[in-house]
């Protein structure tokens, strides 16, 4: 099977590569009229941050996910590039 002896720790380095490479080129890109759908970012994820005040320590948890159509199809050749080599 291929990619079994490459670890989970490469795998993700290269998802977040991906991600990176194809939201920077949809940012470039989306300047250009045609494909400007390409700068439209979608956000997954909570609006304002959750917290819990337990008197001695607060807790604030919160994430947000910002992605755009580039940096999907960034992610996705990641995968495909990792399941290949």
């Amino acid at each position: 099977m291929k990619g079994s002896g490459k670890s989970s720790i490469f795998f993700v380095f290269l998802i977040l590569l991906g991600a990176l490479t194809g939201s920077l080129l949809g940012e470039m890109l989306g300047d250009i009229t045609v494909l400007s759908f390409l700068k439209h970012v979608y956000s997954i994820g909570t609006s304002s941050p959750v917290t819990l005040n337990l008197k001695v320590i607060t807790f604030t948890f919160g994430f947000n996910l910002n992605m755009n159509m580039m940096s999907i199809i960034g992610v996705i050749v990641a995968i495909i590039l990792y399941r290949k080599y």
